[in-house]
């Protein structure tokens, strides 16, 4: 179906604002930290510039904008979306490599929170940087100013980014305007740096500094490192929006301005200090500090927002565990907040600004865990592209290692930052995923002790016995309803029989809930979200299915059972949830070690009263002792 143009226009709008505040800000500090390795002779400049113009092509217009972004998983996507494409539950015949590729695509996600921490550090703190050119004064104040700025973005995430969402879009078409004006100034004075345009400058420059260009490309990576934000914020505009938006303003913007940074350094050597800041004329500078700023809160919050996301993702496919997710808006699904991870980052964000101390230093350890992220997302592709498009395996592999190895080439590039700072999203990622597994094997570890129990048919039959647990205890029935919540959708639930056990009573409708997500769903349709089975004897068996990118909730459950003529009143009904008191033992199963981490997990987890949304003066809860 034709999308309206007006509709469209307003996506590309609006995208602006969401998906390209982070690599639009990069002009901040990306072609500065090129000129960080001696760079200084006019070839050399523009060999640098068409390396950076190259990449932003190769990588954002050709890798993302016309092949990733084409794999949506229902219009979401992101590398864990991705993951559910390229090995949903029902495809059997990619097993083999099924395991090792859930694992870089975990690994892929846990190292974009290393990035959403760094991030708003060094693009809040590039901007502050620049008072430094008006006045030297303003040195010492530069951290304490950053850290406010940082510390008031993050006090604002739990209004929800809807009531500023609308100045977003005005503001970032400000900034890319400014950004093209800037550059088409400086290039006017210097119009031999488009030489740039042509990719042979890039080939000449890597072939005549041969290794020595490898610490250059780790700089020149910093351009494309919002490239990924694209994919993983598809869901919020769509497509064909986001690339109209990248073909038509936000790529123009940046390659005139790199462009004019490079005229300007050329003509003027001592502006390589900080060439963004020195393309303004004096008068400007002020408003541009200021726009600046703004541009790298709004970078700053689109990647916040994209860590909530994900971990509302991770933690309905199982790799996370449960959180308070709240939702800031009633009609953007999309608009969450998460408490626990907004303090989290903001922590992380201010002990990187004061560990770190200047944005030439952040740089160090910014790259290494995006470039990781994209060959995550590469290795999918080859198998989602298969699946989705039929495309032959050596097509796919052709694409596939076009692209890696330009991944590659950065990944080794960045690595040599290992030692001054890229350290910190590789030790971030890695206990990060340690984490993530650790609570995916743990909860299948539990699954795996508590058995099913009893088939629900033989329980029943048991207690329909002259209305008896057994001979020596009377089974009373009362009026009401009772729901118990159960992990497993075989069997009897354990807090059904230790109800019955210690108080022999029985409410005279008892509803056996199972909630469960649907990993290669985002969404599901509401008329699909529950099935209900009625098992005689007052017993109804009731299955409630959510999308990955769904939040599960009792009333979301209740509002589907009603329509398929099984109501529940939430205030009248009694909800047995079970609650584990896990022991760790050296059973097979995990390292002892990370049996301790789960259990600690597990302790901190949100109880699934709060995030279902019960009751919770209706809640009755079942303890039981677990070893694994």
């Amino acid at each position: 179906m034709h999308e309206p143009r007006k509709n469209t226009l307003s996506q590309s709008f609006g995208a602006l604002g969401v998906v390209y505040g982070d690599i639009g800000t990069s002009v901040l500090y990306a072609f500065k930290e090129c000129l960080e390795h001696g760079i200084e002779s006019e070839k050399d400049i523009v060999g640098v510039l068409s390396l950076i113009i190259w990449s932003l092509f190769s990588l954002v217009s050709i890798k993302y904008l016309a092949n990733i972004m084409r794999a949506d998983n229902h219009g979401e996507g992101g590398v864990l979306a991705l993951l559910s494409l390229a090995f949903p539950s029902d495809r059997s015949k990619f097993s083999r490599s099924a395991a090792t590729m859930t694992g870089i695509g975990i690994f892929g996600a846990a190292l974009l929170y290393g990035d959403g921490a760094i991030t708003p550090a060094i693009s809040v703190l590039s901007a502050v940087e620049g008072l430094k050119i008006a006045t030297t004064q303003v040195a010492p104040f530069i951290i304490p100013l950053t850290l406010g700025i940082l510390a008031g973005l993050f006090s604002l995430q739990s209004k929800g980014t809807g009531a500023i969402g609308k100045w977003f879009g005005p503001i970032m078409l400000g900034w890319f305007s400014i950004l093209a004006v800037l550059g088409i100034k400086n290039i006017a004075s210097t119009p031999g740096v488009l030489h740039a345009l042509n990719p042979l400058h890039a080939i000449v420059f890597l072939s005549e500094h041969g290794t020595g260009a490898l610490a250059i490309m780790g700089s020149v990576f910093l351009v494309v490192t919002g490239g990924e934000a694209l994919y993983a914020d598809m869901g919020h505009f769509g497509r064909k929006p986001i690339a109209r938006a990248w073909t038509f303003l936000v790529c123009p913007a940046l390659i005139l301005n790199y462009l004019g940074q490079g005229a300007l350094v050329l003509s003027d050597p001592a502006a390589k200090v900080n060439p963004f800041f020195y393309l303004a004329p004096g008068w400007a500078l002020y408003p541009l500090i200021a726009i600046a700023t703004a541009a790298t809160i709004i970078a700053s919050q689109a990647l916040i927002s994209g860590a909530f996301s994900l971990t509302m993702q991770g933690i309905q496919m199982g790799y996370i565990p449960r959180m308070e997710i709240r939702h800031t808006s009633k009609d953007e699904h999309g608009q969450i907040y998460i408490p626990k991870i907004n303090t989290l980052l903001g922590v992380a964000c201010a002990a990187l600004v004061l560990g770190f101390g200047s944005a030439s230093a952040l740089a160090s350890a910014y790259g290494i865990a995006v470039t990781l992220t994209m060959l995550a997302t590469t290795a999918l592709f080859y198998f989602a592209s298969q699946r989705l498009w039929n495309w032959p395996p050596l097509k796919a592999a052709v694409c596939c290692v076009i692209f890696g190895s330009i991944e590659l080439m950065f990944f080794t590039a960045n690595s040599l930052k290992i030692l001054h700072g890229g350290w910190f999203p590789l030790v971030a990622g890695a206990v990060l995923f340690t984490l993530m597994t650790t609570w995916k094997t743990g909860r299948r570890l539990l699954q795996t002790r508590l058995a099913p129990g009893m088939p629900l048919d033989d329980f029943i039959a048991s207690i329909s016995i002259a209305g008896t647990l057994d001979e020596h205890h009377k089974l009373h029935r009362c009026q009401g309803t009772a729901v118990f919540l159960a992990s497993n959708p075989e069997g009897t639930p354990n807090a059904l029989v230790k109800n019955i056990k210690h108080n022999q009573v029985l409410h005279t409708r008892n509803i056996l809930l199972n909630i469960s997500t649907a990993a290669e769903q985002p969404y599901v349709r509401p008329d699909q979200r529950v099935q209900i089975a009625d098992r005689t004897e007052g017993f109804f068996r009731v299955s409630a299915r959510f999308g990955f990118m769904e939040t599960p909730n009792i009333h979301e459950v209740i509002r589907a059972t009603s329509e398929k003529g099984l109501a529940i009143d939430p205030l009248r009904t009694t909800f047995f949830v079970g609650k584990e008191r896990i022991i760790p033992t050296t059973n097979e199963g995990m390292a002892l070690w990370r049996e301790h981490v789960f259990v600690f997990l597990s302790k901190h987890a949100e109880n699934a009263a709060d995030f279902f949304q019960l009751p919770p003066d209706r809640v009755y809860e079942v303890s039981q002792v677990v070893e694994i």
